[in-house]
């Protein structure tokens, strides 16, 4: 009994470790990136889903293309066929023929057994109009389907640099909330001693105490916002979730300053969303010419070489003649009346493109529109964060000013707090100003079409 269960326990024990292992094995071992914003971009490149769907998009126009083409090519198609006739085929031939009375018929079977043929048969269209503008836009569709993808890539781009940098200046709110926490427990240590010592009142400990919690708290929220920005920038990377993300890239008031007082001038085609209406506008008139030529005669070569053999018995490949058969044909066909399809398709076709036209004009008015904004909004920003600087650096004088009064005694812990909250309520607008500063010019600079 005792041998039966050392040798269950080793199965189990064999058992779990099997299982762990094959659990390691299916999970993929987490990663360490620590990536500049380049990198991050060309992470995105390669990994997240719209832009590799997109990229599959443009393989698949690759693949329509090489359809288009097969049109202008030769079309040359080999058949072979054996038949076996269990009853040959009965023909009538008139009786008068034969001296028969006319009016009547006598039965003949005609043929062999056994047939067989092997056929080379070549199609080539000469002129199709069709044909020859879908050729002409091969290279235009091309372009078309990639600049999808850099749209698409522009799209996901912004969101990017947003979000880096977001989480780049949380670094400086987390290094303010812990300059908070150091300065609170330095307080909190302060007025115990001071109360221990028979100078303060309980209520002034606890107040220092209640402020030095709501800040840890403060710091716990933040730093869990923080966290979810990553898992955030991780999904849009197209990244494993368990991977470890590590930012290398700073930001500086000057590196968000630079770009401000250049040159404002700016072209619709720097704009990928611009570059793509135009192309498809250019699809568009294709398909206005395709529905034109549409109404020309379609000019097309045939030709076809046959073998055909005719036995009694089942030798197909014994001895025997193999007679011949070919021909070349130039057919036309000409076009005469189509129900007004072809004039219902090319209104069709114009009025898409008049509809391209006006999205375009819209698109340039929305573009000078958002330069418009985030330019005005770039420099109020600007302003703004010049001005929460110094009032952050004022908060902090006076808040030491009036701790230095408060540790002479000639101040009260009303005093202190109320500078406490002043200041944490300058470093809040100073950081909030740094955020849509970085916003404002990441705005600006995609709405120009200079984002890189």
């Amino acid at each position: 009994m005792y041998k039966k269960k050392m040798i269950t326990v080793a199965l189990m024990l064999i058992a779990t470790y099997l299982n762990h292992r094959v659990q390691a094995q299916q999970k993929p071992t987490p990663e360490k990136h620590a990536f500049s914003i380049q990198q991050c971009i060309d992470f995105a490149h390669a990994h997240n889903t719209q832009v590799k769907n997109a990229l599959i998009d443009y393989q698949l126009q690759v693949q329509t293309n090489r359809g288009v083409t097969a049109g202008a090519l030769p079309k040359v198609t080999a058949s072979a066929g054996l038949t076996d006739y269990i009853d040959i085929p009965t023909s009538l031939l008139p009786g008068e023929i034969f001296g028969g009375t006319p009016g009547t018929f006598i039965p003949v079977k005609f043929g062999t057994k056994y047939n067989s043929n092997v056929s080379v048969s070549l199609q080539q269209a000469i002129f199709d109009g069709q044909v020859f503008v879908g050729l002409k836009a091969r290279e235009t569709s091309l372009k078309y389907a990639m600049k999808n993808v850099e749209v698409t890539e522009q799209a996901i781009k912004v969101n990017i640099y947003k979000i880096y940098y977001q989480l780049v200046v949380s670094k400086t709110q987390i290094d303010l909330i812990n300059a908070n926490i150091a300065r609170a427990q330095k307080l909190a240590s302060d007025t115990k001693a001071i109360h221990d010592n028979g100078f303060g009142e309980q209520i002034d400990v606890d107040k220092a105490n209640v402020q030095l919690a709501n800040l840890q708290t403060e710091k716990v929220k933040l730093q869990n916002t923080i966290d979810n920005g990553y898992l955030g920038l991780k999904y849009l990377l197209g990244m494993p979730i368990a991977d470890e993300l590590v930012l290398t890239d700073g930001i500086t008031e000057d590196d968000i300053k630079t770009g401000l007082m250049d040159d404002t001038a700016y072209q619709y085609t720097d704009r990928k969303d611009f570059q793509y209406l135009q192309l498809v506008r250019t699809l568009n008139d294709f398909n206005i010419k395709r529905y034109q030529l549409s109404a020309l005669p379609v000019l097309s070569l045939s030709g076809v070489y046959t073998k055909t053999a005719q036995r009694s018995k089942f030798d197909i490949f014994g001895k025997g003649d193999w007679f011949t058969t070919s021909y070349l044909g130039l057919n036309i066909s000409v076009p005469l009346f189509d129900g007004f399809a072809r004039k219902s398709n090319l209104q069709s076709a114009r009025l898409q493109l008049n509809k391209t036209d006006n999205l375009i004009d819209d698109l340039k008015i929305s573009i000078d529109n958002a330069a418009s904004q985030a330019k005005s909004s770039f420099s109020t920003a600007i302003l703004t964060l010049d001005y929460q600087k110094k009032n952050m650096a004022l908060a902090e004088q006076v808040y030491s000013q009036t701790k230095k009064k408060y540790e002479a005694g000639a101040g009260s812990t009303t005093d202190i707090t109320n500078a406490e909250t002043d200041l944490k309520t300058a470093q809040t607008n100073y950081i909030s100003a740094m955020y849509d500063a970085i916003i404002a010019k990441i705005d600006y600079n995609n709405a120009i079409g200079k984002l890189k």
